[in-house]
């Protein structure tokens, strides 16, 4: 790829519905709702509702549905981008196939509210009967690996992984200088293929257990598994019943969550330039709290929270402290919301489900006044990886019925031994190697294969043309199956979420020095006052839950927590107290007196 030209602009994205139709022929479906926001100068007066919710994924989605079923219809979805669903979209290519750029799986079955939406809508069948699944592993020159030994090393690289798992819940601690995932793993095969004796069985055994940590920095959403913090990769916890594909594609979950909301209540093409969620009583109306009112050279003009929240009461005093004043009377119920097109909202309440990646660009410039010390820091802390997907289409099947996926073993050792993190870094290292951090292809039909690609590799594919990418998959599999004939694929479809605007990257991950607190210090509401019975502000997003980041059912669950958060009655609950005479005077009796 070194000795290519480079294109100059980003090749087109199949992500946005706009791009679609280069991609595949035509536009990624809205799922039947949204009506697009109209220009600001068309309608100044700013729109007053109860509850703003910002984004139409399933978060959003599932907080609007868990609002309607509890008889609150008085909220306003305001979405980015033209279509609902977020990071959950479809595409279709030719002979009805469609594929999912987004999520893919069901994670899990028992306890999973998706899977039990699925089945309630009949959009998946109970008795699961799986495909047969045969794996060809090969290397660079064409060589495949007996099956002995892929199941062999498979079975260690398991409980290599399982062993790292048990770190977040027991008490003992990790070799000196680990603190990774990456860096356990790797410890462990170093003990495992220490016994063995032969250079070139060693080589390929150590290619397979590099070929699986790059599937796991997929699974997991990262660059490389030295950046997942070891102690807390137990902290997500997955779900009974292995992962489940959706028939009809992971997209049709939209319908059923899209079918209950009324159409006037979702306005796409609508992104939101700020949120002023702390707002005072002046002369002249309400106004947002200057954070820098105060003189410059007072001790108080910059006060932050530099301490996490508990709970209750304190929590609200946190909440309100950052780099406000303590004598201002603040309006309840008003927070506003201003558009990139010029409209206003004013509502009591918002969920945010604005995806961290998002966060992770504009949380500074997007919340006046600014986030509290202690949820800024944990946006920081927490990782937002790149994960992307290549489809390739072809005319006609060239691979054998029976194998269902291609794996790829490079020989990372022998490029990567003496390369320092910076030339890793690098475009010209990335242009000459972005395409061995594909680890293998998966056959979705007959005439489609599937490649994840993670990391820096794929932050740079995306800057490459779909035509690149098919050319050196092509060399790719004509290398690795020792077959010149393979075919051009007459489509290729690649996405690109890290360079979206409205994602900045695949799903949350926990880096090493980040913990499971920083999720839950992103799911803690806002007040805009500590006598506020209910929050200004709500988070919402996969990003928010703190055992199921990273997972669509996660977001979904988030979601109807920040609804029930608004739903909750104004009054606190009168607790009474009921004792049994009897029982208390059996008590007093058995009280020995000396």
């Amino acid at each position: 790829m070194g000795d290519k030209e480079e294109p100059t602009t980003p090749a087109p994205s199949p992500t946005e519905e706009g791009l679609a139709s280069i991609a595949a022929g035509g536009g990624v479906p809205s799922g039947g709702n949204g009506g697009e926001s109209t220009s600001g100068s068309d309608n100044p007066t700013p729109t007053n509702v109860k509850v703003v919710i910002i984004g139409a994924g399933m978060a959003g989605l599932s907080a609007a549905n868990h609002l309607l079923q509890n008889g609150c219809e008085d909220f306003l979805i305001l979405e980015a981008r033209g279509r609902i669903g977020g990071r959950i979209v479809s595409i279709p290519l030719s002979n009805n196939q469609k594929i999912e750029l987004g999520a893919n799986w069901i994670h899990g079955v028992l306890g999973n509210p998706i899977f039990e939406l699925a089945v309630q809508h009949g959009l998946v069948s109970v008795v699961n009967v799986p495909k047969p699944h045969k794996v060809v592993a090969t290397t660079e020159d064409g060589h495949q690996v007996p099956f002995s030994i892929l199941q062999e090393i498979y079975e260690a690289y398991v409980c290599f992984l399982r062993r790292c798992d048990e770190y977040f819940l027991c008490q003992y601690s990790p070799p000196p200088d680990i603190h990774s995932v990456g860096e356990h793993i790797n410890y462990e095969i170093e003990i495992y293929l220490s016994s063995v004796q032969d250079p070139k069985e060693k080589r390929l055994k150590q290619s397979i257990f590099n070929c699986l940590l790059k599937r796991e920095t997929c699974i997991t959403g990262c660059n490389n598994m030295n950046e997942v913090d070891l102690l807390e990769l137990g902290s997500y916890t997955e779900l009974q019943g292995g992962n489940i594909v959706l028939p009809s594609g992971y997209s049709s979950i939209l319908r059923p969550l899209g079918a209950q909301i009324p159409r006037q209540s979702i306005l796409t093409k609508c992104p939101v330039k700020k949120i002023h969620w702390k707002r005072k009583k002046t002369f002249t109306g309400l106004e947002t709290v200057d954070e820098n009112s105060e003189d410059e050279n007072s001790d108080d003009s910059e006060r932050t929270v530099t301490e996490v929240p508990t709970v209750g009461a304190g929590l609200r005093e946190a909440s309100v402290e950052s780099n406000s004043s303590s004598n201002c009377d603040y309006a309840a119920g008003n927070v506003r919301v201003d558009c990139e097109d010029g409209r206003v909202f004013h509502a009591e309440h918002v969920i945010c489900t604005i995806p961290l990646g998002v966060l992770k660009k504009s949380h500074r410039t997007l919340f006046d006044p600014v986030l509290p010390q202690y949820k800024q820091e944990s946006i920081e802390n927490l990782m937002f990886g790149t994960v992307d997907k290549i489809f390739l289409e072809y005319e006609r099947p060239f691979l054998s019925a029976d194998i269902s996926e291609v794996m790829l073993l490079w020989d990372d050792d022998k490029r990567d031994m003496n390369s320092s993190e910076k030339e890793l870094a690098s475009e010209e290292y990335l242009s000459k190697n972005w395409f061995k951090k594909i680890y293998s292809f998966a056959k979705m039909t007959d005439t489609l294969l599937l490649g994840w690609v993670s990391g820096r590799e794929a932050e740079y594919m995306e800057t490459l043309s779909h035509e690149a990418v098919a050319e050196k998959c092509t060399e790719i599999l004509r290398n690795f199956l020792q077959d010149p004939y393979v075919p051009k694929p007459k489509r290729c479809v690649c996405t690109s979420w890290k360079s979206q605007d409205f994602t900045g990257g695949a799903y949350t991950s926990i880096p090493v020095g980040a913990t499971q607190e920083d999720i839950e210090n992103l799911a803690q509401p806002l007040y805009a006052t500590p006598q506020a019975m209910k929050p200004a502000i709500v988070f919402a997003g996969e990003h928010t839950h703190s055992s199921f980041y990273s997972t669509v059912h996660g977001a979904y669950l988030s979601g109807r927590t920040a609804a029930q958060h608004l739903l909750a009655s104004d009054e606190p609950d009168e607790i009474i107290m009921e004792s049994d005479g009897s029982d208390l005077s059996a008590w007093i009796q058995g009280i020995a007196l000396d």
